[in-house]
């Protein structure tokens, strides 16, 4: 008789204060505002969208859309450059010690590893490489036919909704199931995500999804702050 495998089992990772401690975002305007690659209206108004959307009072999707039109004709292979700059001296040092322990945890159980993140593929494919992620969906940045950037995303904004189309997508594609995995996230945004698969779990969650978590009984963890990581 042949060899019947067990069912491959996907695990998701958010990036953004799950993974990490910080929200990569803010930390690449404040970097961005400070090197003058933007102005501070530019700046202002970046914060004020982020703002408009912890109040509920813009899309998640709306807010992603505005935040890229700030790289309209940058050229490609300047935004990495910056990116891998920002990934090194802003970004590397903050990954949470639990997060570390938790993709072990799934590595050694031969699940799948799939970073599911609204941030920028750039910064989410360095993080990935770093970790060992078997797959990154994120906002893939559209480039243009003279190598700069459009301010436009392809194809679904991975937020909100979209992520689990995203999700979805990755699952179908590798024959598995969103409704077997696991998600690890702090946002009430990740919401849509989180009622699908058969293990949501809230790390160092916002207000409104610790609450929720609570109501619904979902686990809730504390993967804890930084720790000192080495080359």
């Amino acid at each position: 008789m042949p060899l019947l495998l067990p069912p491959m089992r996907l695990a998701f990772f958010d990036l953004d204060r799950t993974l990490l401690s910080v929200n990569s975002g803010e930390l690449w305007v404040r970097r961005e505002l400070a090197l003058g690659n933007i102005k501070k209206r530019q700046a202002m108004r970046a914060m004020w969208w982020l703002v408009r959307y912890e109040l509920g009072f813009a899309s998640g999707e709306d807010m992603v859309a505005e935040a890229v039109t700030h790289i309209t004709g940058v050229p490609a292979k300047a935004l990495l450059q910056r990116t891998a700059t920002f990934y090194e001296t802003e970004v590397r040092r903050t990954f949470r010690p639990g997060a570390l322990e938790m993709l072990e945890h799934h590595r050694k159980a031969g699940d799948r590893l799939v970073m599911l993140t609204s941030s920028s593929h750039l910064l989410a494919e360095m993080a990935a490489a770093e970790l060992r992620f078997d797959a990154v969906l994120s906002n893939r940045l559209q480039i243009g036919a003279d190598g700069n950037h459009t301010g436009l995303i392809e194809g679904r904004v991975c937020f909100g909704e979209g992520k689990l189309v995203h999700a979805t997508a990755e699952a179908d594609r590798v024959g598995a199931s969103v409704r077997d995995a696991a998600f690890y996230t702090d946002s009430f945004s990740d919401l849509p995500v989180m009622e699908v698969v058969q293990t949501p779990v809230a790390v160092n969650p916002d207000q409104r999804l610790r609450r929720h978590a609570q109501k619904r009984g979902w686990k809730i963890v504390d993967w804890g702050e930084p720790i000192a990581r080495v080359a």
